[in-house]
């Protein structure tokens, strides 16, 4: 038998390399940034054309580099950043396994320049799907100018995979905010299709965040701090009550460079229970300066999931630190009786001795007659103005009267109207303890009237002929809405309704640039909605639906930057489900048994009414079998 394994060539394997680390424009954007900060730029231009399919294009005043660097630079696993496996546990730089450049240039035409800083020439380079086309002396500026062209020209499924150019274009901007709130101190600039989309200077981390989400954040955020020996934290966390139901902005740092780090924002979320309500989310942008040995950066291709030696105990410490800020900044202002401008608060005493500016009459005393009393304005305050003592003893010595009432008529007294009895308390009469038969029999009575218990505010609980159906009340209400809304779709027949008062919703760039390219098929479904300028867009006529149209529009919006097919029956699917996950009953809210038996009447008259439209479990069984387990 012949010899079937082969080494595969460079172009190949940069190729399948590619697949892992460049995934779309963005991906792009981020490690030419990334780059051009390690060869320590301070000032950084990144232009877009056409979200990033013809150029991304990255300038930078950085080091530059020498003719024999820049070729070097685009081989696979060439890097200056480390020189051995050790280097992996002290990395100050966002790269370190030299696989951006060789990636980037297998599936995309690339343009070098670059030059050093005191040299008088530089040198041009061009690569044309890894093969190298030319590299010859140019005139240019110190730093470098790398021009990524046609990207995916040559791997035609990735390209053809490409979501709209609003997508993409919105996850340029998302990568361009990490990069930049991660750098500070670097100026940078975002340019797409001639059009400057952000020009941040130079500042610090707060004037940063100010920059790129807007001056309201300023009063918003409170500042975090703390130094021990694991970890330093530093940036700002939201007040509770500017915490969102939506867009909320929550970005973790560590050593310069962005992360995902579900347990540490689990941790955020905890320091905000019982002050926020369960649908709403705090901003937070927070930093972590931790020993380089103690973290591991090279667990996923992107470099955003890292694995920390210490989390439990950094859980502790980042929980204390947010608290502490919470409850120093949240609390009522104290009044500091030291203070030269104190007020002056008075005081009685009997003696005399109290140093206040009021006059006091020793005379006077409340509980004796008085005579109607003149008013300032020549009228009378009347006699029932003053009560004498008399009356008031006269009403305590019939408290066992009144008590002896009370009690009487709230043992005879009839439920309020519009309370309901629960078939988990049944109410029993108070002359007399009931025995068991007879609270079973009132429970037995109630079930039988309600057919459905709500659980936990959150599952509807039904009998069924092989046992008990257990319903997400939230999925159940997104599925009947969802085939409600896609047949208005289909068919044309959603009705668009004048809103008395427009409202006006302000955008991250990132959604602005896909509202724009959506604006036909927002305008279908019933919305006129305007563009105001600085991101900000009226709201004048809504669909006809009982749905918040601010609540529906942003997540049409979500809906559309999450991508997909972008065909016509595809982006109106997408807008049926925005629409209904805008108006679905939410978890917590109670249902009253007529709206649990309605619900379930409309999710059952469906064809499908097992899943969700984005395939989420909707019912669950426990059988009878089950059940007598449990009380086996």
């Amino acid at each position: 038998m012949s010899d079937i394994i082969r080494l595969l060539p460079d172009s190949v394997a940069n190729q399948i390399a590619a697949g892992e680390v460049i995934q779309r424009p963005a991906s792009v954007v981020k490690e030419l940034v990334e780059n051009a900060v390690d060869a320590g730029a301070k000032s950084i231009e990144i232009i877009i054309k056409d979200a990033g399919r013809t150029l991304i294009q990255v300038v930078d005043d950085g080091s530059g580099m020498s003719d024999t660097d820049a070729r070097l630079a685009f081989e696979r696993h060439a890097t200056s950043k480390i020189a051995a496996a050790a280097d992996l546990f002290s990395l100050n730089t966002m790269g370190f396994r030299g696989e951006a450049l060789a990636s980037i240039a297998a599936v995309a035409r690339v343009d070098l320049r670059t030059m050093l800083h005191g040299a008088t020439v530089g040198t041009r380079l061009i690569i044309n799907g890894s093969v190298v086309e030319s590299q010859e002396p140019e005139a240019c500026t110190p730093g470098s100018n790398m021009m990524v062209k046609n990207l995916f020209f040559n791997v035609p499924a990735r390209r053809k995979f490409l979501k709209k150019d609003s997508v993409e274009l919105a996850n340029i901007v998302r990568e361009f905010e990490r990069l930049a709130l991660v750098n500070p101190a670097v100026e940078i600039a975002l340019i797409h299709n001639d059009s400057v989309l952000h020009k941040l200077l130079r500042g610090s981390f707060k004037q940063r965040i100010v920059d790129l989400f807007g001056k309201s954040l300023d009063k918003q955020l409170i500042p975090v701090e703390t130094s021990t020996s694991i970890v330093s934290i530093s940036g700002f966390v939201s007040l509770p009550q500017f915490a969102r139901r939506r867009n909320a902005l929550q970005y973790l740092m560590v050593n310069g460079r962005n992360m995902r780090h579900p347990y540490f924002h689990k941790a955020v979320l905890q320091c905000y229970e019982n002050l926020i309500p369960s649908d709403e989310q705090p901003n937070y942008f927070l930093d972590f300066k931790v020993n380089p040995a103690s973290i591991d950066v090279n667990i996923h291709p992107t470099k955003n999931e890292i694995k920390f030696e210490d989390e439990p105990a950094i859980w502790q410490i980042l929980v204390a630190a947010i608290k502490e800020s919470l409850g120093r900044y949240n609390a009522a202002e104290a009044i500091d009786f030291d203070r030269i401008d104190a007020p002056e608060i008075p005081t009685f005493s009997p003696d005399g001795t109290a140093a206040h500016s009021v006059e006091l009459d020793p005379t006077y005393n409340p509980f004796a007659s008085q005579p109607e009393a003149p008013r300032a304005d020549g009228g009378s305050r009347g006699a029932s103005s003053y009560r004498h003592n008399s009356a008031l003893r006269s009403v305590g010595s019939d408290w066992d009267k009144l008590y002896a009432e009370f009690s009487a008529e709230t043992g005879s007294a009839a439920p309020a109207q519009g309370m309901r009895p629960s078939a988990l308390n049944a109410a029993a009469p108070s002359e007399e303890k009931p025995d068991n038969q007879t609270l079973f029999d009132a429970t037995a009575e109630v079930a039988s009237a309600y057919n459905c218990i709500q659980a936990k505010g959150r599952y509807i609980l039904t009998p069924s002929k092989s046992g008990v159906m257990v319903i997400d009340q939230h999925r159940a209400h997104l599925k009947v809405l969802y085939e409600r809304y896609i047949n208005m779709v289909a068919t044309g027949q959603i009705d668009s309704q004048r809103l008395l008062f427009p409202e006006i919703v302000t955008l991250s760039p990132a959604q602005h640039a896909v509202l724009e390219a959506i604006v036909p098929v927002v305008t279908a479904l019933g919305f006129d909605i305007a563009y105001l300028g600085d991101f900000s867009w009226s709201i004048n006529s809504a669909p006809a639906v009982e749905n918040n149209p601010v609540d529906t529009l942003m997540k049409i919006i979500e809906e559309e930057t999450d991508g997909g097919d972008p065909a016509d029956s595809a982006m109106q699917r997408r807008a049926a489900l925005a629409m209904a996950r805008a108006g679905a009953v939410k978890y917590g809210q109670l249902l009253t048994p007529e709206e649990m038996e309605r619900l379930i009447s409309d999710l059952f008259s469906l064809a499908a009414p097992n899943f969700t439209p984005d395939g989420q479990l909707i019912i669950n069984l426990i059988s009878t079998e089950d059940l007598a387990k449990m009380f086996a």
